[in-house]
């Protein structure tokens, strides 16, 4: 079965616009142009643009998918199965915070009474779930599975004013991070405060604080470009002006 641009947008749900695009960046080739200049799609196609709509509505880059769906290594029915485990999640992250809602509105109405820690449950499982997606294999290859369960553990049990105060630590850090790089001294008393904040961060996660685990953490910030991203799109150079000051005062 083959079909023009105007059939497999017809079919897919993505605009010949977007398709046009996906074959500038090399991301999905047509099988062939015909005579009359026509792009003309076979299965092939129609499989791998199946594949790079999952991996969208699984939020990644083109570029990302562009990369998995090249590697000679690429195998459908592994990433069917990682496309089925991730989307489950995902459901389930959803059914918790629809519950959340249901007891609320219950809890609004006088029909139920909801603790203040059942409010915010379902807000932190969903936080533990993303980092599982995210990072999951890394820190348990590095950490150990009692080590994460027991990180997961204690920060689903944080009360209400734990998470501010974590939030709040957080936010100190990137400040103090920001006022560092306009002036980096690992000898200043910023870059301390900078490592003695975040040790203070992981405080409210870790079961216990170890200063080679802090260390290793830090080199994963530089070393994994997912952990880097998230403290880069704050500041530029954030991940590693906060490794080196962990690596100097840890």
């Amino acid at each position: 079965m083959e079909y023009t641009i105007k059939k497999i947008a017809q079919l897919s749900g993505v605009s010949a616009r977007t398709l046009r695009y996906y074959d500038e960046i090399d991301l999905l080739k047509p099988s062939r142009v015909n005579s009359s200049n026509y792009r003309i799609y076979g299965q092939k196609e129609v499989d791998r643009l199946q594949q790079i709509l999952f991996y969208r509505e699984l939020d990644m880059k083109l570029e990302e998918i562009k990369e998995i769906l090249d590697n000679p290594d690429f195998n459908v029915e592994q990433a069917l199965r990682s496309h089925q485990k991730q989307l489950l999640e995902r459901r389930n992250e959803i059914d918790r915070l629809l519950t959340t809602v249901q007891q609320t509105m219950k809890h609004y109405k006088g029909e139920r009474i909801m603790s203040d820690k059942e409010k915010f449950e379902a807000f932190k499982q969903q936080k533990v779930a993303e980092n599982e997606s995210q990072y999951g294999t890394e820190i348990r290859e590095k950490y150990g599975e009692k080590t994460v369960e027991a990180s997961n553990d204690k920060y689903l049990n944080l009360t209400e004013q734990e998470m501010a105060e974590m939030q709040a630590t957080e936010q100190q850090l990137f400040e103090k991070i920001d006022v560092y790089l306009q002036d980096p001294n690992l000898e200043s008393d910023v870059a301390k405060e900078i490592y003695e904040l975040h040790k203070k961060w992981l405080s409210y996660t870790w079961p216990t604080y170890s200063p080679e685990a802090h260390k290793g953490l830090g080199l994963m910030y530089v070393g994994d470009e997912r952990f880097t991203a998230y403290y880069d799109e704050k500041y530029t150079g954030a991940a590693q002006a906060l490794n080196d000051a962990i690596q100097y005062y840890a």
